[in-house]
């Protein structure tokens, strides 16, 4: 009886990381979205400041061919180059370039992001953001790492023992009303749906996806605030991605959170932050019921802001989202 259940559950599992490969080559996480926010809608491009940020994801961690995630990307706010003593209000111009790779089973996927941010002050405390952004995407197809189901796949199967790519070139929109305590956004990637494309189509483009984020923070007290993020990603091919981010940031030296990302994955947050340098890991883990693959996922971040130090310039600011 158990030389049998062991090939079942042995399928079982390569079907389900098949299907959650295939997701990938169209889904992006991050579980700290909240510190890559300009990543998915270009009017937050520089809301923090200038600074370099990265991450790496190792997802379904012991998995061989499981997805792995770099990232890097540097955001400039002219405010902060004019000197001015608020640029996250007085400013109006920001610019970004993100890289990010993916890399899962037999495909690779790099990406360069251009994002542009023009504000508009509304109030004495309130600014609407507007962003538009480029992206190129190349996925590299490796046809000798393909998978006994890519094999049965027509239009990948041809690429069998042979390298073969795509490009593809879209726009991204976005729009952000924005505070020192909350923000609310909106932003689409994606624009074209992937149809300015070349090289060898095995994949059926990218659909647009419409993403919402948003945020609170509060000061309670000297030595300790709450930061709370939402994000609500809708895509007519998957399903909807929904996350919620809770953390307190302790004597703004320390932070301690969790998050989820509803009906599949808890994770576990901590970070420390210094002078300029923030630093974060993530431990995920899926929830009970979801399809993925049985496993953890790591995930490391790393930000250097460039000309503001991470100390407060009020009693009641709050250092992070």
């Amino acid at each position: 009886m158990k030389r049998v259940v062991k090939p079942i559950m042995l399928i079982g599992v390569l079907t389900l990381f098949i299907q959650a490969s295939l997701e990938a080559q169209t889904r992006k996480y991050i579980s700290q979205f909240s510190h890559f926010q300009s990543y998915y809608n270009p009017s937050l491009t520089g809301y923090e400041g200038s600074a370099v940020r990265a991450f790496v994801r190792n997802q379904w961690s012991g998995v061989d061919g499981a997805p792995r995630t770099y990232f890097i990307s540097g955001e400039l706010d002219f405010g902060e180059l004019g000197g001015n003593e608020d640029p996250a209000l007085m400013g109006k111009n920001a610019i970004s370039i993100n890289y990010r790779q993916d890399n899962y089973g037999a495909f690779r996927e790099s990406e360069v992001m251009l994002g542009y941010a023009s504000r508009i002050r509304l109030t004495e405390k309130h600014n609407l953001r507007l962003g538009v952004g480029v992206n190129y995407q190349s996925v590299r197809l490796d046809g000798n790492e393909l998978s006994a189901e890519d094999m049965n796949d027509p239009t990948i199967s041809q690429y069998a023992g042979s390298f073969s790519d795509m490009q593809i070139i879209d726009f991204n929109l976005g729009i952000a009303l924005t505070h020192a305590k909350y923000y609310f956004s909106y932003g689409m990637q994606r624009v074209n749906g992937g149809k300015i494309m070349s090289g060898d189509e095995f994949m059926d483009g990218y659909p647009a996806s419409s993403v919402f984020q948003a945020g609170y923070r509060e000061a309670l007290g000297p030595n300790m605030a709450v930061i709370f993020n939402a994000f609500y990603r809708t895509q007519k091919d998957l399903e909807d991605n929904f996350e919620m981010n809770l953390k307190a940031l302790l004597m703004d030296r320390i932070w301690v959170g969790v998050g989820t990302r509803v009906n599949y994955a808890t994770n576990l947050q901590l970070g420390v932050m210094t002078k300029r340098i923030r630093l974060g890991y993530v431990y995920e883990f899926p929830v009970a019921g979801s399809y993925l693959l049985p496993g953890n996922t790591h995930e490391f971040t790393a930000i250097f802001s460039l000309f503001r130090d991470n100390v407060r310039r009020t009693d009641n600011e709050v250092l992070i989202w």
